[in-house]
């Protein structure tokens, strides 16, 4: 456990803070609603979903931040632009929390930032993302609505080393023009946030949570991931899953057990996947956040608020 020689920033988004040296600030974690395949969605084209549980699994979200006071995002996945609006609506009636627009279409991804302006909530939304393979109308749709929070993805699809994150970060890596900070900065994003991209074990999983030291010593902006993609994509686990009768409980151990990995490394934010998970990343991620704040105050004199996990559940 260390401290970055470099400064390292800290965004207020909406109302949660994000960023900063390891044990200053908890992570951020981040559950996703109305992702593909999700079960209370009965039409994902159109958003039509069941509002009763959607409403539970958000304020469960809220819930479990006010226990262990790590700050709540939620990450909002939509098919359509015509859903995510309708998405985008609900989840801010339900919740203040900050909303991550996430598709893989873009041009959904572009209409929820647009709409998001339309009506407010841009301030507080978080755009997922700013890559590699973004498209020139996209790329064109960003510099002209100046979204304020952005996460921009270190994805480089021909080279999946720390150096080929760090080179997609600053030159392009010869994928794109430029540097997807300087396209960051073109499109006045305020806050960035460094997805360190987390791909599958034996495809530079590793090297994707190591880049969480090298990006945020080089470049000192909040870094995180989705690092249960690394579990949801490991063959073995998945046949594991299938063939033992405790598979799936063992599946989750994993799933869940992986989001500390990436705050031991020093990561802000944290993707988690499902919302449904809320009830067991939390607490992990506050143990996991205690544990080095519990260092940081020891050996480096760190200073933190009331609200930390560290403050409001060690002794209790």
């Amino acid at each position: 456990m260390y401290k970055f020689a470099r400064e390292q920033y800290v965004y207020q988004i909406g109302k949660i803070k994000i960023g900063g040296q390891p044990g200053e600030n908890p992570t951020v974690l981040a559950g996703t609603i109305f992702y593909g395949g999700h079960k209370i969605v009965s039409d994902p084209h159109q958003g039509v979903f069941d509002k009763e549980r959607a409403e539970a699994l958000i304020k469960k979200q809220d819930e479990m931040s006010d226990i262990t006071g790590n700050p709540c995002m939620v990450q909002v996945f939509s098919e359509s632009v015509e859903a995510m609006k309708r998405y985008l609506d609900f989840v801010a009636s339900v919740t203040d929390s900050p909303i991550l627009i996430d598709s893989t279409e873009p041009k959904v991804r572009v209409e929820g930032a647009r709409y998001a302006k339309e009506v407010g909530l841009l301030d507080r939304a978080v755009y997922n993302s700013i890559n590699a393979s973004m498209t020139e109308e996209e790329l064109n749709a960003l510099l002209e609505l100046k979204v304020p929070n952005s996460i921009v993805l270190a994805f480089n699809p021909t080279d999946p080393s720390i150096k080929g994150k760090v080179a997609v970060l600053t030159t392009g890596a010869g994928i794109v023009s430029k540097g997807l900070l300087e396209i960051a900065n073109d499109c006045e994003v305020k806050a960035i946030l460094i997805d360190v991209a987390a791909t599958a074990l034996g495809a530079g999983a590793g090297a994707a949570l190591a880049s969480t030291y090298v990006i945020k010593s080089k470049f000192g902006y909040p870094a995180g991931s989705g690092i249960h993609n690394v579990v949801s994509s490991w063959p073995w686990l998945r046949r594991l899953r299938k063939e033992l009768p405790n598979g799936r409980e063992l599946f989750r151990y994993c799933d869940i057990a992986s989001n500390a990995l990436q705050i031991l490394v020093g990561g802000n934010f944290v993707l988690y996947g499902p919302i449904e998970n809320a009830e067991h990343v939390f607490p992990v991620a506050a143990m996991t956040d205690s544990l080095i704040t519990d260092m940081a105050c020891l050996e480096l004199g760190l200073s933190i608020g009331d609200e930390h996990p560290y403050k409001r559940l060690v002794g209790k």
